[in-house]
C-alpha cells in the first residue's frame, strides 16, 4: 500500500505549466537566511531528511531574487529580518515572480504585525527558529502538501486577531457555493486531499476551485485566502 506521505504528496504546477510528479522526488528547499551559522544547521538538516533536498542558499533577499526564478524550488524558507530588503519585501516580490513557490518564514520574533506582513505577502507558513527540526522538516511537508504550517503561538495570535475583529459586514465574497465551501475548509486549515475528500470530489476538482478563488479574490496563496475569508465573509453554513 502507498505510504500515507506518497499519497498525500500532490503534483506541483510550475510557472512553465508543466507538471512534475512527486511521489518519487524529494522535496527541493531553498535556505535564505543572513546568518551563516543558522543557513549552515539548516542546509545540514534538510539534507538528513530522507524527503527533503537542499537545493540552495541566499544570504541576503536580493540574492534570492536573482537565484530562485532559475533554480525554481518547491519551498523556501525565508528569515523574515534580512539585511537590506526584508524577508516580507522579500516574499512579496518571489511571489511575483514565481507565484507556486512555498515559503515558510523563521523568526525569533513574535510580532503581529510582522506576522500579518509576511502572510499577505503571499507566505504559507511561520515558524519560530526555536522550532524542534523534525517539527521543520515536518512543515515542510506539510507546506508542499497544500497546509500551512505555523508554531502553536503564532497561531494562537492569528486565531486572537481573528477573533477580535470578526467577520464585517461588507457584500459576500463574488464565490459560487463550491468555491465558498472549498474556501471553508482552506479556511479551517484542509490540505488538498481532505478537501477533495470531504467534498467527495477529485483532487484536480479542487485545484481548479482554489486557482478560481485566487483569482477572484485576487490573492497569492491558501493562507491569503483564508485570512480574506475570515475577515471579509460571512461564515459559510456546514454542509
Amino acid at each position: 500500500m502507498e505510504s500515507k506521505f506518497k499519497a498525500s504528496l500532490r503534483e506541483v504546477e510550475n510557472d512553465a505549466g508543466q507538471v512534475r510528479g512527486c511521489d518519487r522526488v524529494p522535496i527541493a528547499v531553498w535556505i535564505v537566511e543572513d546568518d551563516e551559522r543558522v543557513r549552515a544547521s539548516l542546509a545540514a538538516l534538510i539534507q538528513s531528511s530522507e524527503s527533503c533536498v537542499c537545493a540552495g542558499v541566499s544570504g541576503t533577499g536580493e540574492e534570492a531574487l536573482v537565484a530562485l526564478p532559475q533554480q525554481r524550488p518547491d519551498v523556501v524558507l525565508m528569515d523574515i529580518n534580512l539585511p537590506r530588503m526584508s524577508g516580507v519585501e522579500c516574499v512579496r516580490k518571489l511571489k511575483a515572480i514565481l507565484p507556486g513557490v512555498f515559503v515558510i518564514m523563521l523568526t525569533v520574533y513574535e510580532d503581529s504585525e510582522q506576522i500579518f506582513g509576511a502572510l499577505e505577502a503571499g507566505a504559507s507558513g511561520y515558524l519560530l527558529k526555536r522550532t524542534a527540526p523534525e517539527a521543520i522538516l515536518s512543515a515542510i511537508q506539510e507546506v508542499f502538501q497544500g497546509g500551512a504550517p505555523m508554531s502553536s503561538h503564532i497561531a494562537r495570535m492569528v486565531v486572537q486577531s481573528f477573533q477580535k475583529t470578526g467577520p464585517s459586514s461588507e457584500s459576500k465574497l463574488d464565490l459560487t457555493d463550491r468555491e465558498q465551501q472549498v474556501l471553508k475548509y482552506v479556511a479551517k486549515g484542509y490540505i488538498n486531499k481532505e478537501i477533495a475528500e470531504a467534498l467527495c470530489v477529485s483532487l484536480e476538482t479542487v485545484r481548479s476551485h482554489l486557482k478560481n478563488i485566487y483569482e477572484k479574490l485576487h490573492v497569492r496563496s491558501r493562507t491569503e485566502a483564508a485570512m480574506h475569508y475570515l475577515k471579509k465573509s460571512s461564515p459559510v453554513s456546514e454542509r
